[in-house]
């Protein structure tokens, strides 16, 4: 008994010890800190050059007038330049082109100044430059998952913040003819922060951690250097920097010469359109690259906050961002009070009217039987005289009275008067929505195209829902490189098996038989739109040699996970949902003849004005959030969007907002008997 419990005391230590070592592997992007020696090498990563104003991005190594990859391998290390570094499928889908560099750095080791190379750039290279430079192009590079950032200071001077990236060069203008000139930032000055380790690995081993990543650029004129390339007077302002000028070699005259000697030192020469210059006579143009770096220890920010700085200026639109709560929880507020009216005044009284009459609208169904019995005992009544009529004899001849024509005419209306007054209360009980539950879950024309959609919308939900809360949990973060677009693609693609469930429910529901044929088009019908249209925009940035490009492989690979796991986990959901589980059933028999829509006001048409105004509320709703997502994106590329706990909350309100617009809408339909919005509502 003894052994026993301890037999089974080491076997839980063995299983916790376990447990242990698997925390301990789990890695979440952005939570494993990795710590470096003194003098241990530390990797430095180029990756890609974007712009604010394009869309397009171009690979580093790629460009023409920069240090091209030598190939060597760094000091005390098994890092080799120009080797490119495995990527995620979310990293090449963001243009991401990730490969090792010449630059060598080394913890706790400053360098003043170190010569990287001298690259020789032909006229078409210079050129290339000119136009990057002059659209605002930024280079990222990166080291310990971090990418080098541009410093910042807030208005008050009291924080700094980064944004990521730093510009290849700058466009200014001669003092003296006023035309622009292009330089190139052929210095960078690497400033890498860095603080002890936390825990045992920094206080006995003396392991350091990076929490910053800072770069300088310069731009520095070839002279006045030294043996090894360095400039002398490094830390100098160099007023007049590193031109991208090659002098013209187009032919001139002697009138030309006073002209061009106008635009000596400037890199716009004024030509006639029809005299080009000769982009290929072998002219070149050396570029001297530099670097310095320096490390700073910084122990006011922690390893876990390193990327707060990053998100600083997102702090000055916070007030914006609860403005837009306070506008979306107005909307909703408004719009619940309408559907609490609906549902509290204007249903249940019609519901109570209707009940009332229930009967009465039976008998009416009966033939008006009803109606005539009631005509009779009104026809008894007393005479407003006082006086009874007299009873009919045997044969229906009247024993007293001057005959039927000389009866009052009193009775007669007071009897058409209540005659006139039920049919109006029987006719008011049988208007507006009451009048279609019969037709109202009848199958839509397209039900066959709608079912897909409305499945491919599922799928959608699923996976915004889930990147949602991903982010709000902290494991999609921006230090998870391409995490975002990969785990939304695999959400995607796993929440197929969920819209071929409703697609086939759907399906079936609207009278549909043929199962396999709607999992095809719910498998198909959205994500081949979408890849179709992902390939022709594809073949245009091609033509453009972006890393924006998606690669050959990679496409296949899309398709591979589209035709081969995304199809039969439709094709497994739509088969449950047919056949195991099947129709929804609604509470009303749907009429075999359908009832005749009446002619409709110009707002009470489903489109244009219906899906407008139904549109308006939900994106009044989301728009201002979604004004940052997209500035993000496209925009202000150099920032990262994670304020999800405002987006989360938006969300929720506009899913409340969608739901009650959505009753609204329907009900003011069905009140001027269309039935047409709600034959897409399955009941659930």
């Amino acid at each position: 008994m003894h052994a026993d419990s301890r037999l089974s005391l080491r076997s839980w230590c063995a299983w916790i010890l376990c447990a242990g070592s698997v925390v301990q592997s789990f890695y979440i992007p952005g939570w494993s800190i990795k710590s470096y020696k003194d003098k241990a090498p530390i990797p430095l990563y180029v990756n890609k050059v974007y712009s604010d104003n394009t869309q397009l991005q171009y690979a580093y190594y790629d460009l023409p007038f920069v240090c091209p990859p030598s190939g060597r391998r760094h000091a005390d290390s098994s890092l080799v330049s120009g080797h490119s570094i495995s990527l995620n499928l979310g990293e090449v889908l963001r243009g991401d082109r990730i490969r090792n560099s010449d630059y060598e750095l080394s913890m706790g080791t400053d360098q003043e100044c170190r010569f990287l190379c001298r690259h020789e750039v032909d006229r078409r290279g210079l050129q290339r430059a000119r136009e990057l430079i002059g659209k605002g192009y930024v280079a990222e590079w990166i080291v310990d998952n971090l990418p080098g950032a541009t410093t910042f200071q807030t208005v008050d001077k009291k924080r700094k913040y980064y944004a990521a990236g730093f510009k290849i060069g700058s466009k200014a203008f001669s003092s003296a003819t006023g035309q622009p000139r292009y330089l190139i930032n052929n210095h960078v000055t690497l400033v890498v922060r860095w603080r002890k380790a936390p825990g045992r690995d920094g206080e006995v081993d003396g392991r350091k951690v990076i929490v910053g990543f800072e770069v300088y650029p310069k731009s520095i004129s070839s002279g006045g250097r030294n043996a090894e390339g360095c400039p002398d007077r490094l830390r100098d302002p160099d007023e007049e920097g590193f031109e991208l000028r090659i002098p013209s070699n187009r032919t001139t005259t002697v009138d030309d010469e006073d002209e061009d000697a106008k635009y000596l030192h400037s890199s716009y020469v004024p030509r006639n359109e029809d005299e080009e210059e000769d982009l290929d006579d072998g002219a070149t143009l050396q570029i001297p690259y530099t670097y310095s770096v320096y490390f700073a220890e910084d122990e006011k920010v922690e390893w876990s906050n390193r990327w707060d700085l990053y998100f600083v200026h997102q702090e000055r639109s916070s007030t914006i961002h609860w403005l837009a709560i306070l506008n979306s929880l107005i909307i909703a507020g408004l719009l619940t009070t309408v559907v609490a009216v609906i549902l509290t005044r204007t249903v249940r009284s019609d519901i109570r009217g209707y009940t009332a009459n229930k009967d009465k609208d039976g008998l009416m169904e009966d033939g008006g039987s009803a109606l005539r019995i009631k005509t009779k005992m009104k026809i008894k009544r007393p005479s407003s005289s006082g006086r009874q009529q007299s009873p009919r004899g045997c044969r229906g001849e009247p024993k007293s009275g001057n005959g039927l024509l000389d009866e009052p005419m009193g009775n007669d209306m007071e009897h058409d008067a209540d005659i006139s007054s039920e049919d109006e209360t029987t006719l008011e009980d049988v208007t507006g929505w009451k009048l279609l539950h019969g037709d109202v879950f009848r199958a839509p024309s397209y039900g066959g195209l709608l079912a897909p959609l409305v499945g491919s919308g599922i799928q959608l939900v699923f996976m915004a829902g889930g990147l949602l809360v991903l982010s709000c949990l902290g494991v999609l973060n921006p230090s998870f490189r391409g995490g975002f677009v990969s785990v939304g693609l695999g959400l995607f693609i796993f929440a197929g098996m969920f819209s071929g469930y409703f697609s086939g429910r759907i399906y079936q529901t609207f009278g549909g038989i043929n199962w396999r044929k709607n999992a095809l088009m719910t498998a198909l019908l959205f994500p081949g739109l979408f890849f179709t249209l992902i390939f022709i925009l594809n073949l245009f940035v091609w033509a453009q040699a972006s890393s924006t490009a998606i690669p050959f492989s990679t496409l296949l690979a899309l398709a591979s996970l589209w035709l081969f796991i995304q199809l039969p986990l439709v094709y497994l959901g739509n088969w449950f949902g047919f056949n195991r589980i099947g129709p929804w059933t609604h509470p009303t028999k749907t009429h075999l003849i359908p009832r005749q829509i009446p002619q409709q006001a110009w707002y009470h048409r489903p489109f244009p004005s219906g899906v407008m105004i139904s549109g308006l509320l939900p994106f009044a709703v989301i728009f201002i959030e979604l004004m940052f997502v997209f500035q993000s994106l496209w925009q202000d590329k150099s920032g990262y969007y994670y304020v999800f706990g405002y987006l989360a909350a938006v969300s929720i309100i506009l899913v409340i907002t969608v739901v009650e617009v959505t009753v609204v809408a329907t009900y003011l339909q069905l009140c001027s008997e269309v039935r047409h919005p709600i034959v897409c509502l399955p009941h659930f």
